[in-house]
């Protein structure tokens, strides 16, 4: 069964505050079994450049394909260009993340359940909910 995470790296997003992108740059992946195996993989590889990742978040999905996954959050948030960017050495599955979409979100989900709007801090595990259900929804 895949696991759909969502995964950080605080090397990752000083660097991309640094350049203009924003410090909310997420990698979302899809693993086999276990996303701790895809992350200590990353983290050997050193993924992006960066060998210091983290799981914000993960979640057993049914079937998803990445390919399909990354196209769906791509309709909602900005992929970082692999080839813009040659720090990240060609890394796919990035994505940075606009505070507001995920407050938008999270408004539309609050009012659909009936409750009262309620003022959030965005945090990561909150961008990393988003991220997930909009890769399988």
């Amino acid at each position: 069964m895949p696991v759909v995470f969502v995964a950080t790296s605080k090397g990752l997003s000083e660097w991309a505050a640094e350049v203009g992108l924003s410090k909310n740059v997420y990698k979302l992946g899809i693993a086999g079994e276990k996303a701790e195996d895809e992350l200590t993989e990353m983290n050997a590889n050193a993924f992006a450049g960066q060998s210091d990742w983290k799981i914000v978040k993960k979640e057993k999905v049914d079937a998803i394909d990445e390919k399909t996954a990354l196209e769906k959050v791509g309709r909602k948030e900005r992929a970082v260009d692999p080839n813009y960017y040659p720090k990240i050495k060609r890394a796919t599955g990035l994505f940075r993340v606009k505070i507001e979409n995920v407050e938008k979100s999270i408004y539309v989900q609050q009012t659909l359940d009936g409750g009262d709007l309620n003022d959030v801090k965005i945090k990561s595990a909150e961008i990393a909910a988003y991220l997930i259900r909009n890769a399988i929804g």
